[in-house]
Formats: structure tokens, sequence, C-alpha cells
């Protein structure tokens, strides 16, 4: 079993290398002179090789000490599911209460409410991957629609905030619409494809459809939302947040408004996936998850349940895009990646399909977390994807990896990740 362990871990070394030379060892810099020049880094090189050599052996040793996993008992998951019920609170107490925090200031603002738009494109993305199990690898695109969408009618018909903000919600739906019917036949890896063509289409799109979206340069200028027709000047004034209330005028005013804006909004998206998730279109949707062909054989009609899933999917993804806008005030689309795309998938996985407080603490995790490591500058989205490999071993269907049905006849009981085909459900 040593000798084993060794080939195999030898193996992962050799294939580390294989990708380490031309990613890591290899690297363009601008020289004194202002030409590229070629910087080798054998030495990093060298530690990232040592470092998937053992920990290929540490994974193979902690397989073998552990030996086959055990399905976990009926005590067990009755305290893991009261303890679900506990976090919630806490975690939504924690949101509404973080402005008033001692020691919270502009930067911890702007952070929450970056990780509670992320909560919510995830919340977004897992009506269509989590409960309805459609693959999409083009959601950014929905989010740019929406960006896009609140730019234009603001900037050029002067519409506000709150006009624009369902209005952008509409198209966003109507994208995932007509994304929806060319894939109705689709599945599994074809489906991704598509999707992931369709997020790449919008964005080349909006890159050069210059007379509307103005090309590479991106919108400016966007308007900021208003507080019941108030608005948040640094400066004060008549008419403004502060002049109406009597208070001192200050930045923070706006960013505090915002925040619990994208609260709102989060909040929103999580009690409609809920309640729509108890309702015979969340039972459809779960249905079509599970297996497509016995969806059909139910008499489900899987056209409307696929289109309803994008749809409402790229709805809260145009909201939360409209509110990137406003928050913004300047768009482009070097925005809307699809490294976007693979961020917000990531978040739907890692957190476990289907669950809403997994989603909330896995986006909590992965963009307020690693907020930590940004003084590693290039070395950071090495521990980014050190960590995502380091979840999905120790927990292989996610932080919350657990199917617990809608509706039950007399017992509700949690089905656990065992009793599931790995990757099909």
């Amino acid at each position: 079993m040593t000798l084993r362990a060794l080939k195999d871990a030898a193996i992962t070394a050799l294939i580390a290398l294989g990708l380490f030379v031309p990613l890591v060892g290899l690297r363009t810099d601008v020289g004194p002179t202002g030409s590229l020049v070629l910087r080798q880094r054998w030495g990093d090189v060298a530690i990232l090789v040592c470092l998937a050599f053992a920990g290929r052996l540490a994974l193979l040793a902690w397989r073998a000490v552990r030996g086959e996993p055990k399905p976990p008992s009926a005590a067990r998951a009755e305290t893991l599911r009261r303890a679900g019920r506990l976090v919630a609170p806490l975690m939504l107490a924690l949101a509404v209460l973080l402005p008033f925090i001692p020691g919270t200031g502009r930067y911890e603002l702007d952070l929450g409410i970056l990780v509670l738009t992320y909560v919510m494109l995830g919340w977004g993305l897992n009506i269509v991957v989590g409960l309805a199990g459609l693959l999409d690898l083009g959601y950014v695109a929905f989010y740019a629609v929406g960006a896009y969408s609140y730019a234009l009618l603001a900037t050029t018909f002067g519409l506000s905030f709150w006009v624009c903000l369902p209005l952008a919600g509409i198209l966003a739906a109507f994208w995932g619409i007509l994304l929806g019917f060319p894939v109705l036949r689709l599945r599994g890896d074809y489906l991704a494809i598509v999707t992931l063509a369709f997020g790449e289409i919008i964005r080349v799109v909006l890159l050069n459809w210059v007379s509307l979206t103005n090309g590479p340069n991106g919108i400016s200028g966007i308007p900021r939302p208003t507080f019941f027709g108030l608005t948040f000047s640094a400066g004060g004034g008549p008419g403004s947040f502060a002049d109406f209330f009597g208070i001192e005028p200050s930045p923070t005013h706006r960013v505090l408004f915002l925040y619990y804006l994208i609260l709102g909004l989060a909040l929103l998206t999580n009690w409609v996936s809920i309640r729509l998730r108890r309702q015979p279109l969340g039972r459809a949707w779960e249905a079509l998850r599970e297996d497509e062909i016995a969806c059909r054989a139910l008499g489900i009609n899987v056209t409307t349940t696929k289109l309803t899933a994008f749809a409402l999917g790229a709805m809260f993804a145009g909201i939360a895009g409209s509110f990137f806008a406003t928050r913004q005030g300047f768009i482009s689309p070097e925005s809307f990646t699809f490294i976007e795309s693979a961020i917000i998938l990531a978040i739907v996985v890692l957190g476990g399909m289907g669950s809403q407080i997994g989603i909330a603490i896995a986006a909590l995790v992965m963009i307020g977390g690693f907020e930590v490591f940004r003084d590693l500058d290039e070395w950071r989205m090495l521990v980014f994807g050190s960590a995502m490999v380091l979840i999905m071993v120790v927990r292989p269907r996610g932080l919350v990896g657990h199917r617990t049905p809608s509706v039950a006849l007399r017992e509700r009981r949690i089905i656990g990740a065992e009793h599931v085909a790995e990757g099909h459900g």
C-alpha cells in the first residue's frame, strides 16, 4: 500500500509539474526599458510540486485511516437539522446588526454589500442548478443584462432606480426564456456548453455594440438610488437625506442605505425561492432534477418547468445587476466575465445544491473570508482553489449536502448523500 501511495503521489507531482511550469515558472514582466522580459521562477515551481506530492500522500493516508464513510445516524441527522434552525436566525441577526457592531467601518460595510450581492446571485442560480438540476455556466449574462438595462434606462430616459429595478428583472427574465427555448432538449455537459456560449455571446455583444453600450469604455454617470426622493449627498443641502432628518451629512449614510437595500433584496429572493419550492412548481423543479424521464411520465410539462426555472433565476440576477450598476456608478463588459459565473456556481455547489443556508455560508466564506488573503496578490487564487478542493474532499455534497423533501406525507425525513447517486441528484 505504501509503494502504491508513493506512485500515486508521484504521478500527481508530475501532473502538477506540467501545469505549473508554464503557469508559474515563466512570467513576463516589464523591463527597465519598457520591453517585456521573461522571468523564471523555478523555486516556486519546486515548492508547489512538493506541496502537491505531500498533499496527495496526506489525502491517501487520511482515506486509509478513515476507511469507508459511514452514513450518518438518525440522531446525528436530527442534531444537524436542529443546529441549522439556529444558524439561520443567528446569521440574519448578524446581518441586520452589522452596521451597529463596534469597530464596523466603511470597509466592513462595503465587504458586507459584496457578500450579500453574491448571496443573492447564489440563491438565484440555486433555482436553476440546485432545484431544477440545469447546469448553467452563463449566469453572469443575466447579471449583465440587468446592469446594462438599468444603466441605459436611467441615463437615457431619466427613470429612477425604483422604476428601473423591476424592469431590469423583467428584461433579464425575458432573456432567460430566450436561452431556455434552444436548450430544452439538452442536459448535462451539452447544456453547460450552450449556456457558457450564451454568456460569452452577451459579453461580446456588450463589447462591440458601441452605439448602444459604449463598448469597452462602459457607461458612467449612472444615477444613485434615492430614499423616497431624498438624495444621499456628502455635502447635505436641500432635498438631501441629512437635511430632511436634520442630521450631520456623511458619506456613510449612502453606504448604509445600499447595505440594507441589498439585504432586503437578498431576503426577498430567499423568501420567494422558499415559497415557490413548496408550491407545485417547486416540486416539479425537484422532480425534474431527480429524473427527467420519470418527470415526463408523471405528466409534468417539462418545457414549462425548465422555462420558469430559467426565467426566475435570470430575474433575480437582473435585479442584482441593477443594484450593482447603481452601487458602482460605472459598468463595463470587463465586470461580467466567465469567472463571475464560475464563482457563483462554486458558491452553489460548495454550499450544497438546493440548500439556502449552505449557499449563504459558502458566499460568506468564499467572498468575505478570502479578503484575508488579499495581500498574497497572485497567490490568492491558489489559496482559493486549494480551499475549494479541500472542501469538496471533506464534504463532496457541499457544506449542507442533504435532500429534504419539500412535501412529506407523515414524517419529514432528511435524505442523506449516501442515498443519492454522486452527481445525479
